[in-house]
Parts: C-alpha cells; sequence; structure tokens
C-alpha cells in the first residue's frame, strides 16, 4: 500500500462535520476599556496515580484559581492546572514536586498583584502587555536564566481565564463565539460535530490496555515514547512498543478514519537526541507495516535541536517548543507540521495566535491536555471544537486524559456546572459537540460555585 498524504488538511468525511467560517455570525469585536480594582488567588492540591513522562513523574496536581474585579464591580474566577514536568523538566528536577508547584504558583500571584489598577481593551493585548514581566519574574524566581517560556505561560492561564470571562461579562458576550476577536477567528472558524476524546497511556503501558481502550471506542490514542536509558536502549524499547502496539490495535477498524484504521499519535517529549535516531524508528515501522498508521509524532527532539524534519515521511508536530506565536513560526521553518495546541497550558490568548498562524499556513492543529479538571476540559474543547480536522480524520481531536489519573475525578465532576451535558462525556470516544454544545459554549460561561466561594469576600 503507498503511503497516504498526510499534508492535506480536509477528506471528504470532515467536510460533512465542519463549517467554514463564511457562514458563521460574528457580533463585532467590542473595545470597551476594562479596569481591575481588586485580585485575589488561590490553588488546591489534587492526588494523581502516577502519570510518567519526561524522565520523570508528576503524582500531585495543583489546581490554581485566579480572581479578577472590575472597576463596574463585576468579578470573575479563572482556572489553571499547574504542569510543572511538562512546561520545564529543569524546574522539576531542581525542586520537590511540592516545591516546583509551589514557585508556579508563586509566579501567578505575582503576576496578579501587578495588575492591581491595570486597564485593558481584550485579554490578548494584555497578555502581550504582562508576559515580558512576568517571564523575568518566572525567571528570577526559579533562578533559572534559560527558564521555558511555557513555564511562565503555564503560570498565568487562570489569570488569563479570568481576564476572558471578566472581557466577556463586561462587553455583553454570553458565547465563545463572539469571544473570539475578529483576528483570529479564521482559525477557529469550524464547528465539528464531534470531538474525539485522546487518552494518554505513559512510557511502557501494556499493550493490554490499548485493547481495552479500543474496545470502549477510543480510536485515537496518545502512546508516550523515549524509553527510559541510554538511547541505543530507548530505541529498542521503543520500537519494541511500537511492535506491540501494531500486533494489538492495528487491525481493530473505526468509521473515524479515511482508511478504517486507528491512526497511532506518538508523542516522545524530546527524548531522541538526534534525527537519526527518529529515523530508526520510522524504519521500523516500515518493517512492520505500521508506517501507513503513523499519523503524527509530537515533540521528538530536545528545543535546542533545530535539525529540519520536514523529509521525514511522518507529520511532526510541535507541542511544547512552540511557547509563542514566534516560537511556532520557526517550528514551521524546520519543517513541523502540525501544532498540539494547550489553551489549558499555555493560555487561550496565545492558542488563538497559533491557531490563526497555523490557519494562514495550512498546518492543521488538534488540542493536548496538561491532565487538566473537568471544567478546563470544556475550556480546551472550545477550541478542538472550532478547528478544521485533521487530515484523514472526520472529527475533531483533543487528548482527554485527567479521568485516568485524578484519584478524585468523581469529585471534581461536581464542580463542573453542566456536568451531565450531552457533551461532557465521550460516546465511542467522541464528545458530541453538537448546537447545544456551542450555544451553550461548553458551560464556560456559567457560575463555579467550588471556586467562586473562594472569593465571596473581596
Amino acid at each position: 500500500m503507498e503511503r497516504r498524504d498526510f499534508i492535506r488538511l480536509s477528506t471528504a468525511a470532515s467536510a460533512a462535520s465542519a463549517w467554514p467560517l463564511d457562514i458563521l455570525k460574528f457580533s463585532n469585536t467590542p473595545t470597551k476599556k476594562i479596569t481591575i480594582v481588586a485580585v485575589g488567588s488561590n490553588f488546591e492540591r489534587e492526588s494523581l496515580n502516577p502519570y510518567r513522562f519526561k524522565g520523570g513523574a508528576i503524582t500531585d496536581s495543583w489546581q490554581s484559581i485566579a480572581c479578577l474585579k472590575s472597576e463596574s464591580g463585576i468579578k470573575k474566577v479563572g482556572i489553571g492546572t499547574q504542569g510543572v514536568l511538562w512546561s520545564d523538566a529543569s524546574v522539576a528536577e531542581a525542586h520537590s514536586e511540592a516545591g516546583g508547584n509551589a514557585l508556579m504558583y508563586a509566579v501567578t500571584e505575582w503576576a496578579l498583584q501587578q495588575l492591581k489598577g491595570r486597564s485593558f481593551y481584550n485579554p490578548v493585548d494584555l497578555l502581550d502587555e504582562m508576559f515580558p514581566e512576568v517571564y523575568a519574574y518566572a525567571q528570577t524566581i526559579t533562578q533559572n536564566s534559560d527558564l521555558r517560556k511555557t513555564f511562565a505561560l503555564n503560570a498565568l492561564v487562570a489569570v488569563d481565564n479570568a481576564a476572558w470571562l471578566l472581557y466577556a461579562a463586561e462587553n455583553g458576550i454570553t458565547t465563545f463565539d463572539d469571544m473570539i476577536p475578529k483576528a483570529y477567528r479564521p482559525g477557529l472558524g469550524y464547528r465539528q460535530a464531534g470531538v474525539a476524546s485522546i487518552p494518554s497511556f505513559p512510557v511502557g503501558t501494556p499493550a493490554s490496555k490499548l485493547a481495552e481502550a479500543a474496545a470502549e471506542g477510543y480510536f485515537i490514542m496518545k502512546l508516550k515514547t523515549g524509553a527510559p536509558g541510554s538511547q541505543r536502549e530507548m530505541l529498542e524499547k521503543d520500537k519494541a512498543f511500537l511492535t506491540a502496539v501494531h500486533q494489538t490495535i492495528g487491525h481493530i477498524e473505526t468509521p473515524h478514519t479515511a482508511d478504517g484504521k486507528i491512526p497511532y499519535y506518538f508523542d516522545a517529549n524530546g527524548r531522541y537526541h538526534k534525527k537519526e535516531t527518529l529515523l530508526r524508528f520510522v524504519d521500523h515501522a516500515k518493517k512492520i507495516g505500521a508506517f501507513d498508521q503513523l499519523a503524527v509524532i509530537e515533540e521528538p527532539f530536545p528545543e535546542s535541536n533545530q535539525e529540519y524534519v520536514g523529509d521525514i515521511g511522518i507529520r511532526v508536530a510541535a507541542d511544547e517548543s512552540a511557547h509563542t506565536v514566534e516560537d511556532a513560526a520557526h517550528r514551521i521553518e524546520l519543517g513541523y507540521t502540525a501544532f498540539a495546541v494547550k489553551a489549558i497550558a499555555k493560555t487561550l490568548s496565545m492558542t488563538m495566535k497559533i491557531t490563526q498562524l497555523a490557519f494562514e499556513k495550512d498546518i492543521p492543529c488538534f488540542c493536548a491536555d496538561l491532565t487538566v479538571n473537568p471544567i478546563l476540559i470544556e475550556w480546551n474543547k472550545n477550541v478542538a471544537a472550532r478547528l478544521s480536522s485533521f487530515p484523514d480524520i472526520s472529527v475533531g481531536l483533543q487528548e482527554a486524559n485527567g479521568h485516568q489519573y485524578y484519584k478524585h475525578w468523581d469529585k471534581l465532576m461536581t464542580y463542573h456546572p453542566m456536568p451531565n451535558a450531552s457533551w461532557v462525556k465521550p460516546v465511542d470516544g467522541v464528545f458530541p459537540t453538537k448546537s447545544e454544545f456551542f450555544e451553550k459554549s461548553g458551560g464556560i460561561f456559567s457560575p463555579i460555585p467550588h471556586y467562586e466561594a473562594m472569593f465571596a469576600d473581596m
């Protein structure tokens, strides 16, 4: 069988479930000046079943909460989930897990304090203005001059979400579509009838676990590679894992792909030091007949690796290396042909910029997770449901692994403003995102009493 064209942006199957921007109607972008007069922050710790990647593991997830109050008396709360190991492994390695989380939370609190008395017109401009000073503070507090920008962006998610909700309330906006500034609407102009829920499996996962997920209807899964050990040991373990994956789920059929087969989504989290090593992994895929099902390989190299990847023959996606829109543009120059975007990890504001760049450059995007809580899944889903279809796949794509790792997921679900809504739980591996989802914007504008109660006296 000949190699599929992985560079196509749409298929006949996807066209039926997504509508182009020009048939959607939006209000004009508001320009009201908003002044912040009071701020607040808090956090909660949630225990995880160990999630292993990047040579480490996370067991304690801090949920950061930010509150902004405007001059007009409107008060809005934003939520974030901290991902220290994901955003900068060097910080995680230099500190205890709690210590790394405390540093990121300190950045969130400092950023909020800088907003007292500050005015803004929209959250994108606000992020542009505050990010350099927040990043500089994050470098100082971590004592890391080479700190990855994603660490500071991750710290700003709760702040950015609160700013968006405040912006919407001040301007009478009640839907996600109307909240998108005009400049970024083309990149988020589709409406997917469904969004695939992508579970994530750490390094060393038995293939039997993948078979169980496929039996539940999950047709695309995030498979962590980059096994522990030397580069040689890693490669041999990863090749063995690929073989086990292909033998276990390679034959399973799905209605959601052009060829009816399960696509493989691998994430190496920067563990491959050289392009040559990755090519040997790809060669093994060809040898065992798995090559045509390799849909995407995410972040195979450390960020410092500047090797061109456009000639590998497989779609290579950038995730944490695309900190900002400028970094994303550089990755395109290096041959990266997909972006794993994370509104819940790099702020919605920066994500809008990246999805717009991707739209203009014909680069497909999908949403990756940060093992976030149920409410943040809806923020991510609002993006995933508005991205154009990934090549050869008929629904939107969104990683959602919180239910796999949070020890008290059921408790977190009670904080969701619409826990029983039709779009909240996947059906046969797909979140139904039909008209009700778009009308309600996934519930993100609804009150969240558990978190709002923290700032009742503010």
